[in-house]
């Protein structure tokens, strides 16, 4: 228990971010280079232990390594020694469990399988699953399935849980500009009003989400809308940021074409510009029913009632290989990406004991 804690504040006093992750790589390695595994960085910013125990298959676990442009406000004895950076959505704690892991296989001296251990950047920015992938690691290793979880708020301490097939969302960031011409009120005539343009975009946007049928999971919001300089001018341009979230890929892209669509049409109709920039987001977590049953005969956790809506890069794993992901609870805590996010420590050892019996169980 105290180990891993230890490793947890030493990993959350120097946060990095996206992939220029030294100081945290080189942690990692001091802690398993004593084990017998080896250890390798497959690419910048990655580190992998592998624990051959003469198998002919593996299975993979993963945490992710980097942190958040986040200022700290935790006031706790071992905060950020980074300022302006903040381990402020768990990774710490997941790096610790899987050190852990480390720990416990070390003393094993055969498993139905290898494992391969793996810690990667970028989960917060770019999506480091998907170049972990495109190595070629999990061929090179003949992995058949990896697993993974996340720390979890609102869930109760220490209780793992999952969910067949949908558990987090796709997303992509929404962001439409709106260009019309400017004039003063007394003479709107001579103008093209985009703010009105932009409240008439917006209406029907999210008319087209609200007429999907309830049973369809998906979210399509704004959360920023500006428009014109002053109160007695014309606007000339409105500017809406939201986001478009889905699991079900034919939702998803039905719902990106619905948006440009409207786009044409608000063109059409008011003779604005409209331009839409949407990016291509992470896919959704899906875990597959085949496997979710395999784990659920052999270990036990509970079951998730809903999927989130939230999104997380495993979900690049899951189109390469068979996962499963799932939450470890932390409680009644801050909000995940919250400059005070902190929790009990102790839910760690949950988390450990958890990938050990997956390791130990799963066939």
């Amino acid at each position: 228990m105290q180990q891993i804690i230890a490793d947890r504040r030493a990993l959350h006093q120097i946060p990095e971010l996206d992939r220029a992750l030294p100081k945290t790589m080189d942690y990692l390695k001091r802690q398993l280079e004593p084990l017998k595994c080896q250890v390798f960085s497959p690419m910048e910013g990655a580190l992998c232990a592998w624990f051959d125990f003469g198998q002919e298959e593996a299975i993979a676990f993963r945490s992710d390594a980097d942190a958040l442009p986040i200022a700290e406000t935790t006031r706790a004895t071992y905060t950020s020694g980074h300022p302006g950076k903040m381990h402020a959505c768990g990774h710490d704690g997941h790096m610790a469990i899987v050190l852990e892991l480390a720990r416990r296989l070390d003393r094993r001296d055969t498993l139905p399988h290898n494992v391969l251990l793996v810690f990667q950047p970028a989960e917060e920015t770019t999506g480091g699953a998907r170049d972990l992938c495109a190595t070629g690691i999990f061929r090179k290793y003949c992995v058949k399935a990896i697993f993974g979880l996340h720390l979890w708020p609102d869930l109760a301490e220490g209780v793992v849980a999952s969910r067949r097939e949908e558990m987090m969302s796709r997303s992509c960031e929404v962001k439409v500009d709106i260009f019309g011409k400017s004039a003063h009120i007394a003479k709107a005539h001579e103008g093209i009003d985009a703010m009105a343009a932009g409240v008439e975009f917006y209406r029907r946007v999210c008319a087209m989400e609200g007429a999907l049928p309830k049973s369809v999971f998906r979210l399509l919001k704004f959360g920023k809308m500006e428009s014109g300089t002053v109160c007695n001018a014309i606007s000339d341009h409105t500017r809406l940021e939201g986001s478009l979230r889905a699991f079900q890929d034919e939702v998803f892209y039905s719902l990106r074409a619905g948006i440009v669509s409207t786009g044409k049409d608000i063109e059409r109709a008011t003779g604005c510009t409209v331009n839409i920039y949407m990016n291509d987001g992470y896919p959704a977590v899906i875990n597959p029913g085949a496997l979710y049953d395999r784990v659920k005969a052999q270990v036990d956790f509970a079951q998730l009632d809903a999927p989130s809506m939230i999104t997380e890069d495993f979900a690049w794993y899951q189109r390469n290989l068979p996962g499963m992901f799932f939450f470890l609870g932390v409680g009644d805590t801050p909000a995940l990406h919250a400059s005070d996010f902190n929790f009990n420590e102790e839910v760690l050892s949950k988390g450990a004991d958890f990938f050990e019996q997956l390791a130990e169980k799963y066939q």
